[in-house]
């Protein structure tokens, strides 16, 4: 009958980590990538009374219970954070401390510091790779992970204009004089990221064929007149065939425009005018419509002011520039680990590794079995309010059940105290 006090007892304490479990994952219904926590109770050894061979056994109660953390897909929730990211399937991005301890976490609430430093909302430095290959510019994902920094207030450089097309047609049926002229405007970038007008002059000179004219303006170059068109010497003769398709200039055959002594002091331009696509069709035909140009484009950009960095699908850190460059400067790095229900808890919604738990291995997401990355979104706390409410009336009754056990059992007691007076 008296251990009937302990029993109960113990269930008391059982119960109560219980409901502190369950607190727990109530108060974190709202935390990013946090996992919720399950209660497994097992009961301690039985005695036997009698004659030991097992007919009467009675149990001592239950014993501290387990709590096991489920690492089950959280929603993925869009954010409005340019360095947000959310893992999507296994996996867990990796952090180092200001101590300079390896930290996991599900979180991907990132921000950057005013050095770059691509961080936690609680402080500690998102881990990855950095290092550009000289070669293709792309990310170096080879070596080992360190800090992520992204760039700050940097400035990329032009990039010279080499290569230029333009889609026109040209008016078969116009005549052959100056009503027949047609001009197309087009912009290009200097190695100094300076903008200079190229101005394509189109007239015809005959049947099917038309001659073709590239000037700069006069101020852009140092022999030039202000106000006056220079003559670049990028001049000859289109010629067109019965169909109105171009035959001469041949395909594979560029029209090269030079362009020297610019009045800024950049490099001399020098640029290839391709006439055809790459299937070998003319980007410039002759057909009975109005002479006009339907497209055009050129290989240069200006210098670019970084404007923005976030954080796309598959964990690249991308820079975007002003001239339109977006450019990946960083790569997160995502863990995998084999039985993560054996990491500790450590706060801040992370986790370190036990003395249990397998050796993380670490690589690019979407790779070894890892999930991938989702830029621009959040994982949501796995917490299910109304299974958690269940839990709690549930432990709340037991509580209450094995309070009425102790009550009974003091009951018992001052009975039997009694028989003795």
């Amino acid at each position: 009958m008296f251990t009937s006090f302990s029993t109960a007892l113990s269930a008391l304490n059982a119960t109560s980590t219980a409901i502190d479990v369950v607190g727990n994952n109530l108060a974190n219904l709202n935390s990013p990538g946090f996992k919720t926590s399950q209660v497994a109770f097992r009961d301690l050894v039985t005695q036997s009374l009698g004659a030991g061979l097992g007919e009467t056994q009675v149990g001592f109660g239950t014993g501290q219970p387990l709590t096991i953390r489920q690492f089950t897909q959280g929603a993925i929730q869009t954010s409005s954070g340019l360095l947000d990211a959310a893992i999507q399937g296994d996996g867990f991005f990796v952090l180092q401390n200001s101590a300079g301890n390896t930290l996991y976490t599900r979180a991907g609430n990132f921000q950057a510091d005013k050095d770059g430093n691509l961080l936690t909302d609680t402080g500690d430095r998102v881990q990855g790779w950095t290092t550009l290959d000289p070669a293709t510019g792309a990310v170096n994902t080879n070596g080992p992970i360190g800090n992520i920094i992204v760039p700050v207030g940097s400035l990329r450089p032009p990039t010279a204009t080499t290569a230029m097309t333009v889609d026109l047609n040209l008016n078969s049926a116009a005549t052959a004089d100056s009503t027949s002229l047609k001009t197309v405007p087009l912009t290009v970038i200097d190695s100094l990221g300076g903008s200079h007008i190229l101005t394509l002059v189109f007239q015809k000179t005959g049947a099917n064929q038309w001659s073709y004219n590239v000037t700069i303006p006069g101020e852009d170059v140092t022999g030039g007149t202000p106000g006056t068109p220079f003559d670049t010497g990028a001049t000859g003769t289109l010629t067109f065939d019965t169909n109105g398709k171009l035959t001469d200039p041949a395909a594979g055959n560029p029209i090269a425009i030079t362009v020297a002594g610019l009045a800024d002091g950049a490099t001399d331009l020098n640029v290839s005018w391709g006439l055809y696509n790459t299937d070998g069709s003319a980007r410039i035909t002759q057909f009975a419509q109005p002479s006009a140009s339907s497209a055009s484009s050129q290989n240069g950009k200006t210098a670019g002011q970084l404007v923005r960095v976030g954080l796309a699908d598959g964990g690249g850190i991308l820079a975007g520039y002003s001239n339109g460059d977006q450019v990946v400067v960083g790569q997160v790095a995502l863990a995998n680990v084999r039985n993560p229900d054996t990491l500790i808890a450590s706060g801040n919604n992370c986790f370190q590794l036990s003395a249990r738990t397998a050796t993380p291995s670490v690589g690019v997401p979407g790779t070894g079995g890892r999930g991938t990355i989702v830029g621009g979104s959040i994982e949501a706390s796995t917490v299910d309010i109304a299974r958690e409410f269940t839990n709690l009336i549930v432990y709340q009754r037991g509580y209450e059940a094995n309070s009425k056990v102790v009550q009974t059992s003091d009951q018992l007691s001052q009975d039997t105290i009694n028989l003795i007076r």
